[in-house]
């Protein structure tokens, strides 16, 4: 392993779709300690795009070419379709790799927890890119709760919504099982993660998770409903189907509440070709939420609260430091695993229409 004398980690980015070309491969380019080295793409075109947007790069077909050369390699990222994973993980540790693993991790809690085992077996690091940790209105949210200022929450709503019509298609979208397509298992990932970081552990699951689209073949409407063991009651709505977007975050405590609109900025930056620096993930004031109680914060009811900077670049710098033995793994598979518990409950849920108790 180097980066203890200042040589950069070489990382091995597998995947250069969205998530490789737009989140992975830039967040790796501008972390310190790290230099992306390889890209994996077997589509000629996604090679070309990745050498011209970081030049040096090198790029191959295949998984198999990158981990021949494990041996030159400090780090492998997975950003490819969620069906590769789990065996994408397994090989990469299994060649004596530190492996980061885009969310989901995998399809099931199980299947995390044994990759989780793999890579204490081998003393490797295993981390998942759980990049809304550091969205903006959630590092604002955690500022509040931490300094009390909504008293004891009694209610938490999170919504990541979007108004898609018409599906897109492609493995996101499929309905073959083996995909692991479909916003539970993509967006509800973020919000149920969020959820376990600000409130923990879950005791029971109600779901609803629907296919609203002509065309579409996995849950494009899903909402979940979750019991926390210390009391706190969280609404999570997942959708591509809402014609009129609700708050991102609506949170009710016993002295105040938080109404959050909008999303994040970082994603829409990284999408337009910018890239970290001064002014990153900074909101206009018009943007930010407001704290109050018994008033609307749609007619200017409340304080308003200045929304901190969003920071994804702190996920990879805190791999960096993990690698390097200065800082402990930002998102563990087992905290991964603990969220997959609550999407297969919300799957059962959804089927079965009951309410699923996991302790």
């Amino acid at each position: 392993m180097t980066g203890t004398t200042g040589t950069p980690l070489r990382v091995g980015l597998i995947g250069y779709g969205l998530a490789g070309s737009v989140f992975h491969a830039p967040l790796i380019a501008g972390t310190d300690g790290l230099t992306l080295d390889t890209v994996v793409t077997s589509r000629p075109e996604r090679q070309a795009q990745a050498r011209a947007e970081h030049p040096g790069v090198t790029t191959v077909a295949g998984a198999d070419e990158l981990l021949e050369r494990a041996g030159d390699l400090d780090l492998v990222v997975i950003a490819s379709p969620n069906k590769t994973h789990v065996p994408l993980a397994t090989a990469a540790l299994e060649a004596g790799l530190p492996v980061v693993v885009d969310k989901p991790v995998a399809g099931t809690a199980a299947e995390a927890r044994e990759l989780a085992a793999l890579a204490e077996q081998r003393g490797l690091l295993l981390s998942v890119f759980q990049n809304r940790r550091w969205d903006n209105d959630f590092l604002t949210l955690r500022h509040l709760l931490e300094t009390g200022a909504l008293g004891d929450v009694w209610r938490f709503e999170s919504r990541f919504e979007r108004w898609r019509p018409k599906p897109k298609g492609g493995w996101r979208e499929s309905g073959d099982p083996a995909e692991i397509g479909g916003l539970l298992y993509d967006l509800g990932s973020h919000v149920v993660d969020q959820a376990l970081v600000l409130f923990g552990p879950v005791t029971q699951v109600y779901a609803e998770s629907l296919v609203r689209r002509a065309g579409a073949e996995a849950d494009d409407d899903t909402f979940l409903a979750l019991t926390h063991a210390g009391g706190v009651r969280s609404h999570l709505y997942v959708s591509s189907t809402t014609a009129q977007l609700g708050p991102r975050f609506r949170v009710l405590g016993s002295q105040a509440g938080y109404v959050k609109y909008g999303l994040d900025p970082q994603e829409a930056a990284l999408r337009d070709g910018h890239r970290p620096g001064p002014g990153w993930g900074v909101e206009p004031e018009e943007l930010w939420g407001r704290v109050g109680a018994g008033e609307s914060p749609l007619t200017g009811g409340g304080r308003p609260e200045p929304t901190l900077p969003g920071d994804y670049p702190a996920y990879y710098a805190a791999v960096a430091k993990a690698l390097t033995g200065a800082g402990p793994n930002p998102v563990t598979a087992l905290e991964a695993a603990d969220a997959l518990d609550v999407l297969e409950a919300a799957r059962r849920s959804a089927r079965d229409g009951v309410v699923v108790t996991l302790r």
